[in-house]
């Protein structure tokens, strides 16, 4: 099943060199998932052809414009195409009065209803507990409430082994057997092990999106060996000062909490408009994470394959 990331805007603060505000789409066993939308989100979700009207869950990291602007209009194009279906908003308290505010003012009429989640910043929650998924915030330090988000797959059942299967099992049989329950006869007799029918269930993927923040170890507990991190990387080395002071982070920073954090993968992204080549940025991360990806836009990073 699916696990895929998509990179829809990868720049900080304003557009620049081709590059939008900070958006991802992520695609969770089917479920597709907006994390941070900010100006310009939907012209990228059209330009990559992305399914808008799947997608049911929208996460915010903070209020700061180039991770939010995007969504009133976003929200605003839903209810143009006749969207019905419920929309969950996951984000800052301060977000849904945002939201009510432009709806009003613009007499915006949706067909269709918003259910606002907000997330606490001084602490880790559990947001979304999905049948096959679960999503839990990830507190940050960036001067304003900001949380980054941690999706992870719950414990997957166990493989049927098709070359051992046996005719006479029923579909209640398989089921059962998926669920790692052994098979009896009705006088209680073992009509067949587990072990012996199925094979270990798949890994379960996890992915960490961290948004804008200054170098921060306390968000190592949450992380901890998930299979792929995204950390911002707003600047190189060299300008470590001025990341510290506008709360944000550097290359090495994030390469270093990839490393401590022992992740498959880092991707670095939210890049300063003063960078226009982006490998010397990748170049620098990889000296301390040598497993170290650039957020492209328009790329996909299938968790498969980390």
């Amino acid at each position: 099943m699916a696990f895929q990331l998509k990179i829809l805007g990868s720049n900080s603060a304003t557009p620049a060199y081709g590059r939008h505000q900070t958006s991802q789409l992520l695609n969770l066993e089917n479920h597709y998932i907006l994390i941070d939308c900010g100006e310009g989100t939907q012209m990228q979700l059209l330009r990559y052809k992305a399914k808008v009207s799947r997608i049911n869950h929208i996460f915010i990291s903070h209020l700061h414009g180039d991770h939010v602007f995007g969504l009133v209009g976003l929200i605003n194009t839903m209810n143009l195409n006749g969207r019905t279906e419920d929309l969950n908003i996951y984000g800052p308290y301060k977000l849904s009065d945002m939201i009510s505010v432009q709806m009003r003012a613009t007499h915006a009429n949706l067909k269709f209803s918003i259910h606002f989640n907000a997330v606490d910043y001084r602490q880790s929650q559990l947001l979304l507990d999905h049948s096959l998924f679960t999503v839990h915030s990830i507190p940050l330090d960036h001067g304003i409430e900001c949380n980054g988000f941690l999706f992870r797959e719950k414990e997957k059942p166990r493989r049927i082994n098709k070359e051992k299967l046996s005719p006479d099992l029923s579909v209640t049989d398989i089921l059962d057997l998926k669920e790692g329950k052994d098979l009896y006869h009705p006088d209680g007799q073992l009509r067949y092990a587990n072990e012996v029918l199925t094979l270990a269930p798949k890994k379960s993927r996890s992915y960490a999106y961290c948004s804008d923040t200054r170098y921060c170890e306390a968000i190592l507990s949450h992380i901890k060996g998930i299979d792929l991190l995204y950390h911002e990387a707003t600047f190189m080395h060299n300008q470590a000062e001025k990341a510290r002071e506008r709360y944000h982070s550097t290359t090495i920073d994030a390469a270093s909490i990839a490393s401590k954090a022992r992740v498959g993968k880092l991707i670095i992204g939210h890049y300063s408009s003063r960078y226009q080549e982006l490998e010397p940025l990748l170049e620098e991360a990889k000296t301390v994470f040598p497993d170290t990806l650039l957020a492209l836009e328009g790329k996909d990073y299938f968790i498969d394959d980390i």
